[in-house]
């Protein structure tokens, strides 16, 4: 993280200060023990589907890999890898240089939605958010939480002003305020403030409240892509 603070895109932005909470050890332990318990219980009870997913998959698109996996990064700065089920093309990375001009969300994020990369598989598993569930393994080794911003690419946090910086105050997270507020419909901007009034306002009822929304993203929502 200290190659990142102290850093601005403008002369105005605001300088880099990290949010301070007050009395969090003992959520944070809380919290821990939560994300443990839940993530073991929801991979017993999600075994079923995962394997189906995995089989669907390499089904498609046998030489290619079932997990996709990409450097995030995550709490001040650290640099983790990230677990999805692969919803695109196996090249996918290597494609997306021609389609940048097409990006349909502000600021630093790249999404379009129709994206000729995503595999018939794909479009099922990102309209439910399942292609999410190998986070799952991330929140069990410490690297996320289940609630908490989501872990930017490298390249996206380069371009962060000091102000933007605050979202890696806390540990990453499969969901948040703008998951279930919107997803991939909201700006750069907007997701960047729910992130951090999240920061300010999370409690253990606020996280619970979290997760029971997430619930029924799983059902699909028009604003993923």
């Amino acid at each position: 993280m200290s190659s990142l603070k102290n850093r601005s895109n403008d002369e105005n932005d605001i300088p880099f200060q990290p949010i301070k909470e007050k009395n969090r050890k003992m959520y944070e332990l809380n919290k821990r023990l939560t994300d443990l318990i839940l993530t073991i219980v929801g991979l017993l009870l999600l075994s079923p589907v995962l394997a189906i997913v995995a089989v669907s998959i390499k089904i498609e698109d046998k030489d290619a890999p079932v997990l996709f996996r990409q450097v995030r990064v995550g709490r001040d700065g650290k640099e983790f890898t990230m677990y999805k089920f692969r919803s695109m093309v196996f090249n996918a990375e290597e494609l997306k240089s021609g389609l940048i001009d097409r990006n349909e969300v502000e600021g630093p994020i790249f999404k379009i939605k129709d994206d000729p990369r995503i595999t018939k598989v794909g479009k099922i598993i990102r309209r439910t958010s399942i292609d999410e569930l190998p986070q799952l393994f991330n929140v069990l080794k410490g690297e996320m939480s289940l609630v908490g911003p989501r872990p930017p690419l490298l390249q996206e946090v380069l371009s962060y002003s000091n102000y933007e910086l605050q979202r890696l105050s806390i540990t990453p997270g499969l969901t948040c305020y703008w998951q279930v507020r919107g997803r991939s419909s909201l700006g750069f901007k907007e997701m960047v403030e729910l992130d951090l009034k999240y920061i300010q306002e999370r409690n253990v009822f606020v996280d619970m409240k979290l997760i029971f929304r997430t619930f029924f993203v799983l059902f699909g929502s028009k604003n993923a892509f």
